[in-house]
């Protein structure tokens, strides 16, 4: 596959006013930042989508300052086609900009056949980055996940692989997906012993989704180590797509998606109330959501997907009003309850 407009290319140039308006926010106690808003490759960059469009999208974030671009093997579909479409991106449009873009990629769900195609064990994490390198045609990523624990194989043997990906100069910092607090603190004290730099926890974390809140922020308060969430939007309930029932078109309608009818259904007055919350403060209900979760402590970066440029734009304008009242944040507990 390869990329092709039908018409005159013209070499792209990053905006020089990119970095004006975005807000970089520390990983924990470490020295990266990156942007309060950053992009997820996980659905709209597969094989399956326009290429055309998802270049469109990567240069519109880049242009907004997003410069944290989050990918993984599994991401498609068909796995790995996210990876391999924006190698294609980056060959062409991003090659100069290669030192002013951190690029996160992961393993731990299934990817390929038979036992080392999947979880968290050392054949599998080295084989899945010597793979992710290849498809994006990167030397290195700046960050590298373990994607969810894995039961089975000892914590240690996970990141000692994460630790020696570091050390073979493939990633230059690690991060962990979806642990529990216990394990995300007993995971850290390993990285802490093998002196291998441990920034970031990705957590599902939205209006609709708080279990990070029983603690896991807490963890992360603790060690000092950076969050960043993603499913900000509630797979696309917090916006106003579903205000007045279920599009023919929208996710909630396809089969084979994470959103089905009854989970918008049973949110419907949730969704309405936040609506004209979101109103009041002059912002759509998705601008809401993810200034919400920037008020909340410890988040580094709000991971969002993005169908369109005009869609990133959108939801990056949630940096235009980032402050509520105590009462503000009542009322939204209050409706979400």
């Amino acid at each position: 596959m390869e990329i092709n407009d039908k018409t005159k290319y013209t070499e792209y140039q990053g905006s020089p006013n990119r970095y004006d308006t975005m807000k970089y926010n520390r990983c924990g106690n470490s020295g990266l930042q990156i942007p309060a808003i950053s992009l997820g490759f996980w659905h709209n960059f597969g094989f399956v989508d326009s290429l055309l469009n998802a270049r469109n999208i990567m240069r519109t974030a880049f242009d907004l300052g997003i410069t944290h671009f989050d990918l993984a093997n599994n991401y498609g579909p068909p796995y790995g086609s996210a990876e391999e479409n924006f190698g294609l991106i980056l060959k062409k449009d991003f090659k100069n900009y290669r030192d002013e873009l951190c690029i996160a990629s992961k393993a731990g769900y299934d990817m390929w056949p038979g036992p080392y195609g999947n979880w968290g064990s050392r054949k599998y994490l080295i084989s899945s980055i010597d793979q992710s390198l290849k498809r994006m045609g990167l030397d290195y990523v700046d960050i590298f996940y373990h994607h969810r624990p894995d039961p089975n194989t000892p914590l240690e043997e996970t990141m000692l692989a994460l630790s020696d990906i570091v050390r073979q100069g493939k990633a230059l910092y690690v991060g962990i997906s979806n642990y529990n607090p216990a394990d995300t603190e007993r995971a850290a004290k390993i990285l802490d012993e093998l002196n291998v730099p441990f920034v970031l926890h990705q957590v599902k974390y939205s209006l609709f989704e708080r279990t990070v809140e029983n603690g896991l922020l807490d963890t992360l308060e603790k060690i000092d180590v950076g969050c960043i969430a993603f499913s900000p939007l509630a797979q696309g309930m917090l916006t106003n797509k579903y205000l007045n029932g279920i599009p023919k078109d929208s996710r909630a309608s396809k089969d084979f998606t994470y959103l089905n009818e009854d989970q918008v259904n049973n949110h419907m007055k949730k969704i309405q109330g936040l609506a004209a919350m979101a109103e009041n403060r002059g912002q759509k209900l998705s601008q809401m959501a993810i200034a919400w979760l920037l008020a909340q402590k410890n988040i580094t970066s709000v991971l969002v997907g993005a169908s369109s440029g005009d869609q990133l734009k959108e939801n990056v304008s949630a940096l235009d009003n980032l402050q509520f009242s105590e009462e503000e944040l009542q009322l939204i507990d209050n409706i979400v309850s």
